[in-house]
């Protein structure tokens, strides 16, 4: 019997390196669950868009800057990003194969397949704590999407990030005065102060109303010049 109009459907569901991941469709959205928390879906976008244009509003007209996206999701910072000709490479780190399939040959592709194609474009298949530890790679822009925020991971291995030596890490792959951008399910004063700790300049906070509870955020700071 087919399932009620109102009533997810799972499409794939794998178990992945850091646990089960399930792409599912629900009514007209699609929604990634990663160990049975909800991370994303594709009803809105607002604030993943903005986590491209404010980094690079940040830039003071930098040309053609190379912007480092922690995340692939259900694709809307990278889409967003590979639209703006204004960006040089785009590099997008993931760590769950499947998100990276769905999107290469699955459900998710018809909202990436031009940004996947954008010879811009480059996606790595890895960790972004390690990632920003060992890569030689530098960036003008880092915009990370990874959890629900900077008080909300998704794994607990992923709370180091926020922490001053993950934030030093950050710093480490940007150039002189890169910005790093946080996507954050709620703002976050306590985060704002740790980025002021770890050096980071001009740290602010914009948000996006959402239609119940607090707004999203995006968090910014920039490495000094």
């Amino acid at each position: 019997m087919a399932a009620p109009d109102d009533s997810p459907v799972v499409l794939d569901r794998r178990e992945g390196p850091y646990g089960e991941v399930v792409l599912r469709r629900h009514g007209a959205l699609l929604q990634i669950i990663a160990n049975g928390c909800f991370l994303m879906d594709t009803s809105d976008g607002r604030s993943e868009r903005l986590l491209i244009d404010a980094a690079y509003d940040a830039l003071d007209g930098r040309p053609a800057p190379a912007v480092l996206i922690g995340g692939l999701g259900v694709g809307f910072s990278l889409a967003h990003a590979s639209d703006d000709p204004r960006w040089g490479r785009i590099t997008v780190v993931e760590r769950e194969p499947a998100v990276v399939d769905w999107h290469r040959a699955g459900p998710l592709s018809e909202l990436t397949r031009g940004a996947l194609a954008d010879p811009r474009t480059r996606i790595v298949r890895d960790d972004l704590v390690r990632y920003v530890n060992e890569t030689s790679d530098t960036f003008d822009a880092l915009c990370l999407d990874i959890d629900n925020g900077p008080g909300w991971t998704v794994t607990e291995d992923n709370e180091s990030l926020y922490s001053p030596a993950g934030l030093a890490a950050c710093a480490r792959v940007l150039r002189p005065g890169g910005v790093l951008a946080v996507w954050s399910a709620k703002p976050s004063p306590e985060f704002e102060g740790t980025l002021r700790n770890a050096g980071f300049r001009r740290v602010r906070t914009e948000e996006v109303p959402v239609a119940r509870g607090v707004p999203d955020a995006v968090h910014l700071g920039v490495r000094p010049g």
